[in-house]
């Protein structure tokens, strides 16, 4: 992954932001969209590729753009900071290939603890019920 290339393939929209906010959010396009076109992107090997649109499957429209916006703050350049950290954090996550679980057998001591425990809690129950004297 090379990440001064992929920075260089983000392209960003600023919009208005919506919602409350008065004059500012009327007159001011502080919102910013972030999309990156994942299929044709010089930055990641086919393999990462692949991965990240398998990762981010939910994240990715059908032409596999990805596309994330920003409008916590009322300056443009923050939004665009912080879209772009948003950004490199989600594909350094959506890279990240999970260990193979290994299946392991349970060790002897534990079922016969298991069966030792349940015998006792019987035994237990066994003593709280009245006598049987026929």
């Amino acid at each position: 992954m090379e990440i001064q290339k992929i920075i260089s393939e983000l392209q960003y929209k600023a919009v208005r932001s919506s919602g409350a906010g008065g004059q500012n959010v009327n007159k001011v396009s502080s919102k910013v969209l972030l999309s990156f076109d994942l299929k044709n992107s010089l930055g990641l090997s086919e393999e990462e590729k692949v991965l990240l649109e398998k990762n981010l499957s939910s994240r990715l429209t059908s032409d596999s753009i990805l596309i994330l916006n920003c409008d916590e703050d009322r300056s443009q350049l923050k939004n665009k900071e912080i879209v772009t950290k948003r950004f490199l954090e989600l594909i350094r996550k959506g890279l990240i290939v999970p260990k193979i679980r290994k299946a392991t057998k349970v060790p002897k001591s534990v079922i016969k603890k298991r069966i030792k425990d349940k015998k006792n809690l019987s035994d237990l129950k066994q003593s709280r019920k009245k006598p049987n004297l026929d």
